[in-house]
């Protein structure tokens, strides 16, 4: 960077800390001693305070806290010549500070590698959603109230993968973006948190649906789709609006939200809770659809096919939803060897959870096969009807033509 040329982003936007180590340094430097013999003076370069050094030698600093992708631990440089000058970069010829090194490069090509795989996996899974939510709309004999659930199951995955993606795409890799703290990236992080908070309470409403059934018979299955309907939508909706308000009230705003904030427990408590209440429900489920399969022939006690496999594709995704929460407080630290292990396993685990969710709802359904193979049997026997009805039409016109041609010629050999 430049002693004569500021960064007028960075200015506008950290003004307060500028200014503020704009007097710290001048009056380090009205306090300082002047150096003896051949020196280079002090001098601040809108960034931070280099102190008077000797001449042939090379000032260290903290690299600055307050510029994103910058590691504060590392050291930024600055070489005072042997003529007692501060060293100018031979491009632009003015004078320059060191910055490079504030950067962890092995850290960055990690940070960009996890962020591909985020992008990949909520890619992928945006279209398997959107793929199910075509089958399960498509297909009228398929709709019914579980798989309304699964639908606005489907409905809040997709969206939540897909503020992810606008997430990495506008957000993170603009460094410009964050730094500025527009108001359109702090609610794309109120938005997409919402949706995820979503994404577990429609968790807990099919944890509830399959309870509910299997314990009361006597529930009417549209009444209770409304209910969970309402809450799985609204109950996020809340618990997001006290996050952002207790955020905004401790000041915690700043680079887009980014940097994880105290208020966050708010959402965890709500992902927590949800998972907390789903086990408990799936267990009582478990044991009930064990007694009633024990209990003999009667097939009138027995859980239906449709509503046992439902209750495998929700025990399977408890824990597949839930491992990226069981992993966050055995986060190592940084620079530790298995740091690289749980970064990649966390995306992957969230990244996926889409596919997961369409895959054990929808594509293994045995109701969705069944009408996929109809709909391909149908597809395929009118596609050969209709090739036999045009080669008959065919042949008919065939023989009509040759009847019609050979008429005159027995005609005139009669005359």
């Amino acid at each position: 960077m430049t002693d004569d040329v500021s960064n007028e982003t960075y200015i506008d936007l950290n003004a307060d800390i500028l200014n503020v180590r704009r007097t710290q340094c001048l009056e380090f430097i009205n306090e300082s001693k002047p150096l003896e013999g051949l020196h280079c003076e002090p001098v601040f370069d809108t960034w931070t305070c280099w102190p008077a050094t000797l001449a042939g030698s090379v000032a260290t600093n903290p690299c600055p806290h307050f510029i994103v992708g910058f590691d504060p631990s590392r050291k930024a440089h600055k070489v005072c010549t042997e003529n007692g000058t501060w060293f100018r970069h031979p491009e632009s010829g003015q004078i320059w500070s060191n910055y490079t090194t504030c950067v962890n490069l092995d850290d960055l090509s990690l940070r960009q590698q996890v962020n591909n795989i985020y992008q990949a996996g909520y890619f992928i899974s945006l279209l398997a959603l959107l793929l199910s939510l075509f089958i399960l709309s498509y297909f009228k004999s398929l709709r019914c109230p579980r798989n309304t659930l699964h639908m606005n199951l489907f409905t809040s995955f997709a969206f939540n993968n897909f503020l992810w993606l606008l997430w990495y795409r506008l957000v993170i890799p603009n460094t410009d973006v964050i730094v500025k703290n527009r108001v359109w990236c702090q609610c794309l992080h109120v938005v997409l948190h919402y949706f995820l908070a979503c994404s577990y309470a429609w968790m807990l409403a099919e944890g509830v649906y399959l309870h509910t059934l299997l314990v009361s018979a006597f529930t009417s299955e549209q009444k209770l789709v409304k209910i969970l309907t309402a809450c799985s939508w609204l109950v996020p909706f809340f618990f997001t609006a006290l996050y952002t308000t207790l955020r905004l009230a401790s000041g915690d705003t700043q680079q887009c939200w980014i940097d994880e904030s105290d208020s966050k427990m708010v959402l965890f408590v709500l992902v927590a809770t949800s998972m907390l209440l789903n086990f408990l429900f799936l267990c009582n489920i478990v044991r009930v659809v064990v007694t009633k399969l024990r209990a003999g022939p009667n097939q009138s006690a027995r859980p239906s096919t449709a509503l046992l496999q439902a209750l495998r594709a929700t025990l399977l995704l408890l824990p597949l939803l839930g491992l990226n929460y069981l992993l966050t407080p055995f986060r190592p630290p940084d620079k530790h060897p298995w740091e690289t292990y749980y970064e990649v396993v966390s995306a992957l685990t969230a990244s996926f959870q889409g596919l997961c969710v369409a895959t054990l709802f929808c594509f293994c359904n045995g109701e969705v096969i069944a009408q996929m193979k109809r709909k391909w049997q149908y597809s395929v026997f009118r596609t050969r009807a209709n090739s036999y009805t045009a080669t008959t039409v065919s042949k008919s016109v065939y023989l009509q033509f040759v009847r019609s041609t050979a008429a005159p010629a027995a005609e005139e050999e009669i005359v």
